[in-house]
């Protein structure tokens, strides 16, 4: 019987054919915590009994929220975590001596790798997927259990093959393409599903553009997103030091799914997520008309931080100056994006634009620090979240975008399409 890549990858996994719909107990590849649910999950082992992990080199923690430390509170958060690894020997732990976001951090570490199943406390563990491999999001009390037994159960979820044709137009990017699958079938129309990105779409996608669909698949209720093996994966993993062999996999043709979806990005323009759900997209058309004033500008965060999201900004600010109304708040992801925007010239041209560059945090994108929103302010950012006071206050409103779209915003002052010229 046919399978998707999905149902192949728990069946090389469990030593037998699975399909989805069937309760299975896998090994797990790799288990990711962070400064925020991991203290949780320390805490279980240790009322557990466990005194070792299960898969020592299968286990990472990265302190990505509130690092550097913003309170007293998440500093001694965080010396759990240290403690723990140092207690330990952890390979995998990574703070501000080696730091980034954790979903853009471990892809570049080498540590998340095609065919793996890989689970973290995090909701967007899903980013993952990009790379070829399961990759969701679970529990603390989910992650304890796996760090003491190196498994966990899974229910295998149903497939939704999202078919995608056409090239991408100018300034039409991943984060939109995600958007848009979201805008169809809302916040709930992938609930404990798959999203398998598929089509001749994917050769035009760059590997940050795949980041970001798998990332935002949780968005869409998801349990998880993935894009097969290919060319463009091959080369993103050629300089990594992978911590295991990949293992391709890809869908038979006449594979089951749930649902089918068809998009032609040709005909696409970027998409704003108005507040307050992911699903409330409009084309940037639309909210051009709309005249919609900004208070800041955020660009970074699991979803966008990368370096193609540096340069594009970079690439739009040159030249020019932020709004004097407006905050261009900028946050790589990891500690060698920041590196390689250096060196390119990347942090010079926004710094000199008017923006901040920040270290790499969610800080800002969980409405934890580095870009809080007061009362009623408005904010264009390239998160993944719009929700009521997700990034500050109650009253304050976030519109969702690409990277491109918050930098020209930025300059305006109004949500602004970045295909037209200053």
């Amino acid at each position: 019987m046919a399978q998707t890549i999905t149902e192949k990858i728990f069946s090389e996994h469990v030593g037998h054919k699975v399909y989805a719909g069937e309760i299975i107990r896998s090994n797990i590849d790799m288990v990711i915590g962070n400064d925020i649910t991991t203290p949780i999950s320390i805490s279980a082992f240790n009322l557990s009994g466990a005194t070792k992990l299960a898969n020592p080199d299968g286990f990472s923690i990265v302190l990505d929220h509130f690092i550097p430390a913003k309170d007293i509170e998440s500093a001694n958060q965080a010396r759990i975590s240290r403690d723990f690894a140092k207690k330990h020997n952890l390979k995998n732990f990574f703070d501000e001596k080696d730091m980034g976001i954790e979903h853009a951090l471990l892809p570049e570490k080498g540590l998340v790798v095609p065919g793996d199943v890989i689970i973290g406390a995090d909701s967007h563990t899903c980013t993952h997927g990009a790379l070829g491999a399961f990759s969701t999001g679970m529990g603390s009390t989910d992650l304890a259990f796996a760090m003491i037994t190196g498994g966990n159960w899974f229910k295998v979820p149903e497939s939704i093959k999202v078919v995608l044709s056409g090239k991408p137009g100018l300034y039409t990017t991943g984060k939109d393409i995600i958007l848009e699958i979201i805008r169809m079938i809302g916040v709930d129309g992938a609930l404990y599903k798959t999203l398998e990105f598929t089509g001749s779409t994917i050769e035009h996608l760059t590997i940050d553009d795949r980041f970001s669909m798998c990332n935002m698949a949780i968005e869409a209720g998801a349990k998880s997103g993935i894009v097969a093996y290919d060319a463009v994966t091959a080369a993103f993993l050629a300089d990594k030091p992978l911590a295991r062999e990949p293992r391709i996999h890809y869908s038979d043709e006449d594979a089951s799914y749930a649902q089918i979806l068809e998009i032609d990005v040709a005909a696409l323009e970027p998409v704003i997520a108005y507040p307050f759900l992911p699903s409330n997209g409009h084309s940037i058309t639309q909210a051009v008309a709309d005249k919609i004033k900004v208070d800041q500008a955020f660009i970074g965060s699991c979803t966008n931080g990368r370096l193609a999201d540096l340069k594009v900004a970079a690439e739009i600010l040159k030249g020019h100056k932020v709004h004097p109304d407006v905050r261009l708040i900028v946050t790589p992801g990891t500690q060698m994006i920041l590196r390689e925007a250096n060196k390119l010239g990347y942090i010079d041209i926004i710094v000199d634009a008017g923006g901040v560059v920040s270290n790499p945090t969610c800080g800002a994108c969980l409405g934890g620090y580095m870009g809080i929103l007061g009362d009623n302010e408005v904010a264009i950012s390239t998160t993944n979240r719009n929700f009521v006071g997700r990034m500050g206050s109650r009253s304050s409103k976030v519109y969702l975008a690409n990277s491109a779209v918050a930098a020209i915003s930025a300059i305006t002052g109004y949500i602004s399409d970045p295909r037209e010229n200053l």
